[in-house]
């Protein structure tokens, strides 16, 4: 579906269409979980563009950016970081973690320990790093990209539905099509396409349009319809585990965030409809039988979409709220 953007994602969204080719809707929703205030995973296979993406994000929206490679032997305190006694100073001295940045890229998390994927959960969850006693607020804003591959890889591990819970979004980027393969191919011949990416804006223009996307109003109908579709997952035959609150509130932010990219400030069931699968699919566990049939959580999310009807909002009843 064609959207029209407001006039600065767009031109955000002009310089990542610089360097990542034919995946517009994907970078156009991970800008809409930076506004939201939530983080991004990446469910894909190797080698399909997911580092040069967060990397052309941190350019165009000028963000500090780190990435680390989560294999089996990352610590926790490569994340958060470590105090170490310094001599010279006769103190113990703070050396802070991959995490302390605004954009993190946390490569392949599913292929590391448990322990090291519960210190990047603090991060997540609290916006700060608690280390030997003492607690350090991350630099704002703050968005993780996770990246799994898929179950069934070498050294990879199912994440618990606890922590993908944690993750606003799941999106999967796949495969380019030919038509892209060729304009990458092209692009690359000579020259790398990041190095074109000019910043758009500023952090402290991005801690606007965050506040900005907050104050997108929601009318009552707008969280009766999330509530609804939230508790259909819940009573699903084919499904074990629903939607939890906190995915029934991530639905509620990012239907907020796209308005705000659409340039509306109050939200309309198309924003409730177009994130359901983005928000609900990787919180959804389910039962057997839908597994044997070969059913997707996608699938099922759809039938529930189809099954819930949709309420009418317009200008003069958000009006009258």
């Amino acid at each position: 579906m064609e959207h029209t953007y407001n006039p600065k994602a767009q031109s955000i969204l002009s310089e990542i269409k610089k360097a990542v080719v034919g995946k517009d809707d994907i970078a156009a929703k991970i800008l809409m979980a930076l506004l939201a205030q939530g983080h991004v995973l990446l469910d894909d296979i190797p080698g399909v563009g997911k580092t040069t993406l967060a990397m052309a994000f941190s350019k165009a929206l000028s963000l500090d950016y780190h990435r680390m490679q989560f294999t089996p032997d990352v610590m926790p305190s490569d994340i958060t970081g470590f105090t170490i006694y310094n001599k010279q100073l006769g103190d113990f001295e703070y050396k802070p973690g991959a995490a302390v940045c605004n954009l993190f890229l946390a490569d392949e998390i599913n292929r590391t320990s448990s322990k090291t994927q519960s210190a990047l959960l603090e991060v997540m969850e609290e916006g700060h790093i608690t280390v030997d006693g003492v607690t350090r607020e991350i630099p704002k804003p703050f968005i993780v990209i996770a990246t799994e591959n898929p179950v069934g890889s070498a050294g990879t591990q199912i994440l618990p539905e606890s922590q993908l819970d944690r993750f606003l979004i799941c999106l999967s980027m796949g495969y380019p099509d030919v038509e892209s393969t060729i304009t990458i191919m092209e692009r690359r011949h000579d020259s790398n396409p990041l190095d074109e990416v000019i910043p758009q804006a500023s952090r402290e223009e991005i801690l606007q349009m965050q506040r900005e996307t907050q104050l997108v109003t929601v009318h009552k109908a707008i969280y009766e319809y999330v509530a609804q579709l939230t508790e259909a997952t819940r009573n699903h035959a084919m499904i074990t585990l629903g939607m939890s609150p906190r995915g029934a509130l991530a639905h509620i932010r990012m239907a907020k965030a796209m308005a705000y990219l659409y340039g509306r400030d109050f939200v309309v069931p198309d924003d409730v409809q177009e994130t359901f699968f983005d928000v609900g699919a990787h919180r959804l566990v389910l039962g057997s039988k839908a597994r044997v049939g070969g059913v997707t959580a996608k699938t099922l999310l759809q039938e529930i979409l189809n099954d819930t009807p949709a309420p009418q909002i317009t200008e003069s009843l958000l009006d009258q709220q």
